[in-house]
């Protein structure tokens, strides 16, 4: 069983407003549409891996929605990722008998601007900083538009770099084990942190625990705040010529940056 990353949510205070921050980035931002639930609209941005990067917003009060409370408390960016399984019953039951309570499948859908109806299940994590299960009821490609739509100004290809902070790191790393079914890989330890990785796809999923006050501020910062969770990511673009962290008034406050390759 291989599970490789589907897309990366980023809650926003306003949709049309995130689209052209995201467009002026040098993004190609497509319009969603709606969910079935009628909560919340979303707009994407395809990349040539495969994986999208979601940009969601409310559209009314929504308790028991699974991101209301970061929207309840103002914040917004980054709060969620998911991966992509083949079968998503068959994935949660596979983690469940190595000891990883998701729960699920359940129904979800969208309906696209252009009236396409489009359906999937999810699988939701025991634990926050682990992802939810997103696979296609209807073809993929309905939720994920090919072709040009992949393509963009600022050449970015795909993800190659996803960080989660966490507080306990051989927890964090057991549950992720278990959950896609093979060991991590101990990384160096940079700027207070200390790591693993896993590959998901052309993905590298970075687990990282913050090792003291005086190392990695920001990221200890994000802990304290938010808990664990999805941090931080980093983009590919074979046009890049340096490290390039974008700027978190245009990602509605979601810390990407874009590097070569």
């Amino acid at each position: 069983m291989t599970l490789k990353l589907d897309h990366i949510v980023i809650l926003v205070p306003e949709l049309e407003a995130t689209i052209a921050s995201y467009s002026a980035l040098g993004f190609n931002v497509q319009r969603g549409g709606t969910h079935t639930d009628g909560a919340t609209h979303n707009a994407l941005v395809g990349f040539q891996d495969g994986s999208y990067l979601e940009l969601i917003a409310f559209l009314r009060e929504a308790p028991a929605h699974r991101w209301w409370h970061y929207q309840a408390r103002g914040w917004q960016g980054l709060v969620d990722f998911a991966l992509l399984p083949h079968d998503t019953g068959a994935v949660i039951a596979a983690a469940r008998a190595r000891g990883v309570d998701y729960q699920g499948p359940f129904d979800g859908g969208r309906l696209r601007p252009d009236g396409v109806r489009l359906d999937w299940q999810t699988g939701i994590a025991p634990s926050v900083e682990m992802p939810f299960l997103c696979g296609d009821v209807t073809p993929r490609a309905l939720r994920v538009r090919e072709g040009d739509v992949r393509v963009h100004p600022n050449g970015v290809t795909g993800v190659a770099e996803l960080n989660v902070v966490v507080d306990d790191l051989a927890a964090a790393r057991a549950r992720y084990e278990a959950l896609l079914g093979r060991r991590a890989e101990a990384l160096p330890a940079v700027a207070g942190l200390e790591r693993v990785g896993l590959a998901l796809g052309g993905t590298t999923l970075v687990l990282a625990r913050p090792t003291g006050a005086a190392g990695a501020p920001a990221w200890a910062g994000a802990l304290a705040a938010r808990g664990a969770q999805a941090a931080q990511f980093v983009l590919r673009s074979p046009t890049a010529t340096a490290r390039t962290a974008l700027p978190l008034a245009g990602t509605q406050g979601a810390p990407i940056e874009i590097v070569p390759g």
